[in-house]
């Protein structure tokens, strides 16, 4: 299978030449994909400059833990690969949360029993070192404190153990996870509103700065943006925290129909998630509070094995990693557990004994991340794709500070459609471009994943390219063939001088 991309690239760049202009015509990026591509069809994209968006802060990368494996990752930390591995996605935020921070994790200290309801603790120790973790990534932490088992001066015993050994790698801390979930799982009586939340926050907000004052809160850690109309104009307005925070998961593992390979990279989906992201970023624009997806993958429940551990997931989060920084969000945190390999997770440890040795695996979701870590400091861009019907494509165009258009590029249609021809229209003064390709055997893999024509080592490092691939751009104009199935970061530039002086 192997054999099988690039007899596709050789074939259609052989009708590159040939390949004339598709029809003008504007259509949503997000249209209708077409079932089959009988040809390489051309498709114009268009780069428009004209209202670049936010400048993407450091950081807006993040992989995101459950509570419970606070432990399991310092120790990873400590002998195995995963520093190397978060070095090479370069400064991110590591979130410490989901249901057993809620459920299951206590807090213990020289003043604090383990409670009772606890199945594990976090202590100083472990604490102590995570500290010595972020210091040696640069990666700062996202830590959530327990709020179903309403505890506010542990709570604040925690927090302030944290800012000692943490000090400025400690990004926030959250107050409960999905804490708009507590009455139905019984730990409020219903109704359970975003009022008493609140008012429970203010407790938990009391006492932590009781013992350290100044630590930045994020909130509200809903399950999903359909209550952040509720939850989240009530924590921006009681609570005026440092930052809104939510999560999305575009299936649901118990969902009719089931959840496949073809529904999450569907255009229906795309457009669930675009508004999905209004609705959160309609609350962060009104309030002043900037927003992150801290926790999201690709199906829930920890995942659907042959959809959350396949090519296909690599795909998703790229696309939806692009539309999260470009919408205006500050980031996302990609949800994993690296002991779940067959489920969602960028990293894990495929057995016992390679999880005892620290031996990681970077699997599909990992390679997301590295395809879209160049982005910090651009400004997104509208990309239109002027051809109709739209193929099942998305290309979001970002300009860098020094001036160059980088593009991300997925192609989310079936490996029976065929290769396109792309046009993408840069503009005027651009000379050369460049194209780092994320490619696997199909969206069912869940090995030979490559990025660049290389798979990840096991210290995190990736080979550069077997062969620089350059394209020239002409009349502000370059073309590229994308398979389908596919992804690709396209750098176009430099400029030339009198084209930045304009």
């Amino acid at each position: 299978m192997r054999l099988a991309l690039p007899l596709r690239l050789a074939l259609a760049a052989a009708v590159l030449a040939a390949a004339a202009l598709g029809g003008p015509g504007i259509s949503p990026a997000l249209a209708r994909p077409r079932p089959a591509r009988a040809a390489a069809p051309t498709v114009p994209v268009v780069v428009d400059g004209s209202q670049p968006g936010r400048a993407i802060e450091p950081g807006y990368l993040g992989l995101s833990f459950e509570a419970a494996a606070l432990g399991q990752i310092v120790r990873l930390g400590q002998h195995g690969d995963l520093v190397g591995l978060l070095r090479s996605v370069g400064p991110g935020l590591m979130r410490f949360g989901g249901i057993t921070a809620d459920e299951n994790v206590g807090w213990t200290d020289a003043q604090t029993p383990p409670p009772p309801w606890a199945t594990s603790v976090i202590d100083p120790a472990e604490l102590d070192a995570l500290g010595t973790l972020a210091r040696r990534t640069g990666w700062h932490v996202l830590l959530t404190v327990g709020l179903a088992h309403y505890e506010p001066l542990p709570a604040a015993r925690e927090v302030a153990a944290a800012h000692r050994a943490l000090g400025p790698y400690l990004a926030a801390v959250e107050i409960g996870n999905e804490p708009d979930s507590l009455g139905r799982h019984g730990y409020r009586a219903l109704p359970w509103l975003a009022q008493g939340y609140e008012e429970e926050v203010a407790s938990y907000r009391e006492a932590i700065a009781a013992l350290t004052p100044g630590v930045a809160i994020a909130g509200p850690d809903v399950s999903g943006s359909g209550l952040f109309a509720g939850w989240g104009e009530a924590e921006a307005l009681a609570q005026v925290p440092a930052l809104l925070t939510g999560h999305h998961y575009p299936l649901g593992c118990a969902q009719t129909p089931p959840p496949s390979i073809e529904a999450l990279l569907s255009v229906a989906t795309r457009h669930r998630e675009a508004g999905s992201l209004s609705a959160y970023l309609k609350v962060s624009r009104t309030s002043g509070i900037p927003l992150r997806i801290d926790e999201t993958n690709s199906v829930s429940c920890g995942g659907v094995p042959g959809i959350s551990d396949t090519f296909a997931s690599a795909l998703w989060a790229t696309a939806y990693t692009t539309q999260v920084i470009a919408a205006g969000a500050q980031g996302l945190n990609l949800q994993g557990n690296p002991t779940n390999c067959p489920g969602y997770t960028p990293l894990c440890a495929p057995t016992p004994a390679a999880l005892a040795a620290g031996a990681l695996s970077a699997r599909p979701d990992w390679y997301a991340l590295l395809i879209t870590r160049s982005l910090a400091g651009s400004r997104p861009l509208l990309g239109r794709i002027e051809t109709s019907p739209a193929p099942n494509l998305v290309a979001q165009p970002f300009v860098a500070p020094d001036g160059d258009i980088q593009t991300v590029l997925v192609d989310d249609e079936p490996p029976q459609a065929g290769p396109l021809v792309l046009r993408l229209h840069v503009g005027a003064g651009y000379r050369t471009a460049t194209v780092l390709r994320l490619t696997a055997p199909s969206p069912s893999a869940t090995a030979d994943v490559e990025l660049g024509g290389h798979v990840v080592a096991r210290d995190g490092s990736l080979p550069a390219p077997r062969a620089i691939e350059r394209h020239a751009v002409h009349g502000g104009v370059v073309k590229i063939v994308l398979p389908p199935s596919s992804a690709a970061l396209v750098s176009t530039g430099p400029p030339r001088r009198h084209a930045r002086a304009r």
